[in-house]
C-alpha cells in the first residue's frame, strides 16, 4: 500500500486560478488538504516559512487586484518585509493565491499550471481550465 501524498493548497474558492489549480491536483489522483486561507489564515511564522520555501521576495506574494493594496500604500518600495507581512496578517486577502506545498516544493501557482511542476504524480487524463484552455492532453502530457 502506498503512503498518502501530503499536499496542501492555500485556496480561495472565489478565485478561478485557485479552482483550476485544485482541479489539476485532483486530476493527478491526489486529494489535497484544502486550507481556505481567508477563513483560516496562516500564522506569520507559517507564512514566512512558505515564502522562504518558495524562495521569493515577500513583495512577490502581495496581491494587488481586489485588495486594499493601494489604499494601504503598499506600492511604497521603502516598506520592509516586516511591514508587508504585517499588512498580510491584518488583511489576508493581500496574500496572493493559490500557494501549493508538496513533497517536491512550494509554489505560488500563478498561472495555475505551475502546479504541474511540483506534483509528484502525473495527470490522469486531459484537463482544461474553466475558460476552456487546454493544459493537459488525454495522455496526461502538458500542452504547451
Amino acid at each position: 500500500m502506498t503512503e498518502p501524498i501530503d499536499i496542501v493548497i492555500y485556496h480561495n474558492p472565489d478565485c478561478g486560478t485557485s479552482r483550476n489549480t485544485l482541479a489539476m491536483i485532483r486530476n493527478a489522483g491526489i486529494e489535497p488538504h484544502v486550507v481556505e486561507y481567508l477563513k483560516t489564515p496562516p500564522s506569520r511564522a507559517l507564512l514566512m516559512q512558505l515564502i522562504a520555501r518558495m524562495d521569493i521576495p515577500v513583495r512577490d506574494l502581495l496581491r494587488e487586484k481586489g485588495t486594499p493594496y493601494a489604499e494601504l500604500g503598499l506600492q511604497d518600495e521603502t516598506l520592509t518585509d516586516e511591514q508587508l507581512l504585517d499588512a498580510m496578517m491584518e488583511h489576508p486577502i493581500l496574500i496572493n493565491r493559490p500557494i501549493v506545498a508538496s513533497p517536491i516544493g512550494v509554489k505560488l501557482c500563478r498561472p495555475s499550471e505551475a502546479v504541474l511542476d511540483i506534483l509528484p504524480m502525473p495527470q490522469k487524463g486531459a484537463f482544461a481550465k474553466e475558460d476552456g484552455e487546454a493544459v493537459v492532453d488525454a495522455e496526461g502530457r502538458r500542452v504547451s
